[in-house]
């Protein structure tokens, strides 16, 4: 199909969500940099991102979430953690954090490189939270550029070549902050940073301890 191009003031969710739903893959702006995504239910879709980006199969995507709501059909909060996940979800959702969760049968093998775990996280961007919810209020979603390329930050750095890879592109000029997401995995005993992006060390321990 053609690719289609909308502005941010003049989409058509009903019809993001047709292109999707039948596998389709799409470049929206979030809080941080640009990303690509497929429909949670599209295991083509999905393996359509890695083609885009050239990527190996062994870096997994994460569930953009439109409401702190729908964590819970992605991924388990264990009880133990549970207060954790709270605390970070209040203070930094929406906003520029990942947190890695064990992940529910919902989440595809392929978007997780067979592993257990999935990141989550809601971007603290009106025009990305509009389209994950059109969707069912989970996008898989990575950053849209080819693998070892610089990550897009605005429209004008998508990659020409990798915007002809996919169905629908949103132009939503410059993302707000320009820098990738703080990742934080709990699965483990101790809570570990395994990215320090946009939320800084300091202030994750300020609010759960030191790390």
């Amino acid at each position: 199909m053609k690719r289609i191009v909308y502005k941010e003031d003049n989409i058509d969710l009903k019809f993001i969500k047709k292109i999707l739903d039948e596998n389709g893959i799409i470049i929206y702006p979030t809080d941080t940099v640009y990303g690509v995504g497929a429909s949670l239910k599209s295991l083509e879709g999905i393996e359509k991102i890695y083609k885009a980006k050239e990527r190996a199969f062994n870096s997994p995507l994460i569930a953009l979430l439109s409401k702190v709501e729908y964590v819970e059909k992605v991924a388990i909060v264990d009880e133990e953690k549970k207060e954790i996940v709270v605390k970070l979800a209040e203070k930094f959702w929406p906003g520029a954090l990942t947190i890695i969760l064990n992940k529910r049968n919902s989440v595809p093998d392929i978007m997780v490189s067979g592993g257990q775990t999935v990141g989550v996280r809601i971007p603290a961007l009106k025009l990305a939270q509009y389209i994950i919810e059109s969707v069912g209020g989970v996008l898989p979603t990575t950053s849209a550029n080819i693998s070892g390329e610089s990550t897009p930050r605005s429209y004008e750095e998508l990659n020409e070549i990798f915007k002809e890879r996919v169905d629908i592109i949103i132009d939503g000029g410059k993302s707000p902050l320009g820098v990738e997401s703080t990742i934080i995995d709990l699965t483990k005993d101790v809570p570990k940073i395994l990215r320090e992006g946009a939320i800084k060390k300091e202030a994750i321990e300020k609010l759960i301890g030191k790390i």
